[in-house]
């Protein structure tokens, strides 16, 4: 006797509205490789962070829907955001996935969570000040809230502390964490680093989700290590 699995209603109701999204729909019309580009078109469009000449580090870039925004920012105002063809700025895009090329935009494979890649990573970068981090990191999920969690604010606080050791003064980091638990201390953790951190929800990113953004802009001065009594 089958019996139908609810594993397999939920995947073709996930199906449809996936079809039915009209944030897929305008991201096969404008040629971006998922949805996600406009969750960062709207931060961007809301805050102004991202401009033509700057250096930019797009953490989590697979497929490659934030790297062809940022690529898009980056093409001559005559191009009219043109995806290909001359770029003015510099996009290094990492992902532990494969990443389908985009023009202009330097890729490294590899685990962020590992030396060797954040090696590849800083040689890039050759002591430039970053401009604006971007990070869609995300674990896969156990469904184990309190691994989950952990996992999660792993991937965040690597973010944080490269965009410490790397942005300019003025710099941001734009960075996908998820309501639950270990929220709040995460947001503690942008507020200690950070002089202007805003949590947002783009209206791309679905109701359902627990996925939110936050926002730091400007960091603050490392603390001085207290003097050694002699």
């Amino acid at each position: 006797m089958k019996v139908k699995s609810k594993s397999k209603k939920v995947n073709k109701q996930w199906l449809y509205d996936h079809l039915n999204d009209p944030y897929v729909k305008m991201a096969q019309k404008d040629g971006y490789r998922a949805r996600a580009a406009y969750k960062l078109k709207e931060i961007d469009e809301d805050l102004k962070l991202l401009k033509p000449g700057q250096l930019v580090v797009d953490l989590g870039a697979t497929p490659g829907a934030w790297s062809q925004y940022v690529r898009r920012k980056f093409a001559p105002k005559d191009a009219g955001g043109a995806t290909a063809g001359e770029l003015n700025g510099t996009i290094i895009a990492l992902d532990i996935l494969d990443f389908e090329p985009i023009e202009g935009v330097t890729f490294i494979q590899g685990d962020f969570r590992e030396d060797e890649v954040l090696g590849q990573l800083e040689t890039l970068v050759a002591g430039r000040e970053v401009d604006v981090v971007i990070s869609d990191m995300a674990p896969n999920l156990s469904g184990i809230e309190s691994s989950d969690s952990a996992r999660i604010a792993h991937l965040v606080e690597l973010a944080v502390e490269f965009s410490q050791n790397h942005l300019t003064p003025k710099g941001a980091l734009i960075c996908k964490v998820f309501h639950g638990g270990g929220y709040s201390q995460l947001v503690k953790l942008f507020k200690e680093r950070f002089k202007i951190v805003k949590p947002m929800k783009p209206k791309a990113s679905r109701d359902k989700s627990a996925e939110t953004f936050l926002v730091g802009i400007g960091l603050k001065a490392p603390k001085a290590s207290p003097e050694k009594v002699a």
